[in-house]
């Protein structure tokens, strides 16, 4: 199975008058999350464009446990838990600099041709650097 970490320093400007991160950031995180896991794998976003394939979200969950909040070191597990077809799930989770989880979630991708909007098969280099981790 497909699994990274990167890192996320929260920054004022993402928190609410709480002094929380607003909810709506999460769906940049998971992107970040996502952008820097594939790059961690060796297969760039924009690789995956040029070779002519999209990548929109389909559906968007997220699970909150504790708030995150201004300077906080956020260690942010990224994994595929299945083998990508179609569609490709990613899940997330947030942890503090102590190992307290405070947040979960997934989003469901697709892959489309870029030259029709189509959906279709992941591409290539993705699966032969993907399919060996879930053997």
């Amino acid at each position: 199975m497909f699994d990274a970490t990167i890192q996320l320093r929260v920054r004022y400007a993402e928190t609410d008058q709480m002094g929380f991160v607003y909810y709506g950031n999460y769906a940049m995180y998971y992107e970040v999350a996502r952008v820097e896991a594939l790059r961690q794998m060796g297969y760039t976003y924009r690789e995956i464009e040029e070779e002519g394939f999209l990548m929109p979200v389909l559906e968007n969950y997220s699970k909150f446990l504790q708030p995150a909040r201004y300077d906080d070191l956020l260690q942010v597990r990224v994994w595929i838990p299945e083998l990508p077809g179609i569609k490709t799930i990613f899940q997330y989770s947030f942890h503090l600099e102590d190992g307290t989880c405070i947040h979960e979630g997934k989003t469901i991708l697709t892959f489309l041709k870029k030259e029709n909007l189509r959906p279709c098969r992941p591409p290539a280099k993705l699966m032969s650097i993907l399919r060996p981790l879930y053997a």
